[in-house]
């Protein structure tokens, strides 16, 4: 299976880069008013630095926000990055049972599946039609009760294939974590998503390699 970069993240957003770079060169500083933007080769050896030794550390600066659709599979795996951060995303806890089902799955999820949690929303809607229409009061609470455990059925028995969207906010620093930690990644998402950072700006600064992908 080949996931395409563009299928995994859109609305990307990148910012202060140029004056992240210009930071770099505080250190070595007297005269603040004669630093520059310039990417020279003092800048691109910081930012490929060895994980840890705190020389890439200007790229904190260089945010990048974007819209991220991932399984659940590789959500679980991508809430390790503590500066990968939530803006807002989609719900199934509020809204599992309004998904277009067709759709929302990655093409590994067996189809028996996909039908099994069909008919339990469709066993859920069903049920909410019931109480709509009953007047009895203890009716309704049988109604609710067992709304209650057909919801909660659904949502534990979705496959961990179902894919959500959500809008993130991360800097370059982190990014290079992930991408030494990702490229090779079995779970073809997380291939996808390293692809795409190597379309970035300056990616070299995350990759390494000053090549940039045809």
């Amino acid at each position: 299976m080949t996931i395409k970069p563009e299928e995994v993240v859109s609305r990307v957003h990148v910012y202060g880069l140029s004056e992240s770079v210009r930071g770099s060169k505080y250190p070595m500083a007297t005269d603040l008013s004669l630093t520059s933007e310039e990417i020279t080769p003092t800048v691109l050896r910081l930012a490929t630095s060895r994980q840890g030794e705190g020389h890439d550390n200007f790229m904190n600066g260089i945010i990048v926000q974007f819209d991220l659709t991932f399984s659940n599979k590789a959500w679980v795996e991508a809430e390790r990055y503590h500066f990968l951060d939530f803006v807002s995303s989609q719900s199934t806890m509020h809204r599992i049972t309004r998904f277009d089902l067709d759709s929302a799955y990655i093409e590994y999820v067996d189809p028996r599946m996909v039908a099994i949690m069909k008919e339990k929303v469709a066993e859920y809607h069903r049920l909410q039609d019931q109480l709509k229409q009953t007047e009895s009061p203890e009716e309704k609470k049988q109604l609710q009760a067992r709304l209650d455990e057909q919801y909660l059925q659904i949502l534990y028995s979705n496959p961990c294939g179902f894919r959500l969207t959500a809008r993130m906010t991360t800097n370059y620093r982190q990014l290079k974590t992930i991408y030494l930690q990702r490229r090779h990644h079995r779970l073809p998402e997380w291939r996808a998503f390293c692809q795409w950072i190597e379309t970035l700006p300056h990616s070299e600064f995350i990759t390494g390699s000053t090549v940039k992908p045809e």
